[in-house]
């Protein structure tokens, strides 16, 4: 009743979190590429849909975890942001082999799809837009995302290491509680 704060909040709303979107919607351009522009029987399909779908995953997984393992939370968004780069990697060297371009950070087309990654969450969309493309736009459309999906797992990192430092572990906060219950309980005995 009285207490300051709750030991173990409920966190875990992953669905919220703006690079998860972007995850959702990297999966699923990742599947639609490796689908269409790969031999059935090439094993980088499978590769790829599988590094997109841990970049995605290991954020649910880290941000559930995080309610009682800040190092585990941690560890799976590294896990993820990792999974991401073997991504960038695929989706480079597609680029390479086939004598494709790939977009510098200020070109033109790379702004462009910032702004509408920014403006657009919905993988559908991005589904509808990509089948319209060629498979070095769809390409360059994805490294743009997953720069993006980069610098907000950064930012996520940083802010989850930060309320480690201000909250301390979950040891740390279920000792403060249990403190403050028992010295709660202590007044209200000597009140009565």
């Amino acid at each position: 009743m009285g207490e300051k704060k709750d030991f173990l909040p409920q966190r875990g709303n992953y669905e919220n979190l703006t690079v998860y979107k972007l995850a959702t919607c990297i999966y699923a351009v990742t599947y639609l590429f490796a689908n269409t522009y790969f031999s059935k029987r090439d094993r980088t399909i499978d590769q790829m849909v599988q590094a997109a779908r841990s970049a995605k995953q290991n954020i649910a997984e880290g941000s559930v975890d995080g309610n009682t393992s800040t190092e585990m939370e941690i560890k799976l968004m590294n896990t993820a942001r990792g999974s991401m780069h073997e991504l960038k990697a695929d989706f480079e060297d597609y680029l390479t082999h086939h004598g494709l371009e790939c977009w510098s950070s200020n070109d033109r087309r790379t702004i462009a799809t910032r702004r509408f990654c920014k403006a657009n969450s919905d993988p559908n969309v991005f589904i509808a837009k990509c089948k319209e493309r060629s498979p070095e736009t769809v390409a360059n459309i994805v490294l743009t995302m997953i720069h993006q999906y980069d610098y907000l797992m950064v930012r996520l990192i940083e802010s989850i290491k930060r309320r480690f430092l201000e909250q301390g572990g979950i040891k740390e906060q279920m000792y403060r509680a249990r403190i403050e219950h028992r010295d709660k309980q202590r007044l209200d005995s000597k009140s009565s």
